[in-house]
């Protein structure tokens, strides 16, 4: 098995699906969460790669999220489309990376991710709550590269 099919179990990686659900119930943001072994990149252009690659900027409100993590490489990028960075302050982001952080310092990764999901949900809630035409516009499910 590969590392990136090592990372996460089954069970775990339907943890971090529900967290999604969960997080997306109260925004009409929308969340993915991305992982791969490594990238030749910078992570941060990957991330945008990645996200362009799942059509997350094809939300109608401009307000998905992605979570990308590089197994390999031990590194993680949080990334929003622009019209969250639109309305958020440069620092919006530090307390679910922190959250993520944390954890995955300490070797939990399916909490790292859950949390970190879970808080972006509530981050998202603040500015763009969801209303009752909202659609859920992208996949819950964890994305593999």
């Amino acid at each position: 098995m590969s590392q990136v099919e090592d990372f996460l179990s089954k069970a775990e990686e339907q943890e971090i699906v529900e967290a999604i659900r969960q997080a997306e119930l109260n925004t009409s943001g929308e969340i993915r969460v991305h992982i791969e072994a490594t990238t030749s990149l910078s992570h941060y252009d990957r991330a945008l790669e990645v996200f362009k690659m799942l059509n997350m900027d094809q939300t109608k409100a401009e307000n998905a999220v992605l979570i990308y993590v590089a197994v390999v490489d031990h590194k993680f990028v949080i990334y929003g489309d622009k019209g969250i960075n639109a309305v958020v302050p440069n620092d919006f982001w530090e307390t679910t990376r922190d959250i993520i952080q944390h954890n995955f310092k300490n070797g939990n990764f399916t909490a790292g991710l859950v949390q970190g999901v879970l808080k972006a949900g509530e981050e998202l809630k603040a500015h763009f709550p969801w209303d009752k035409d909202d659609v859920d516009e992208l996949p819950n499910e964890v994305s593999k590269g």
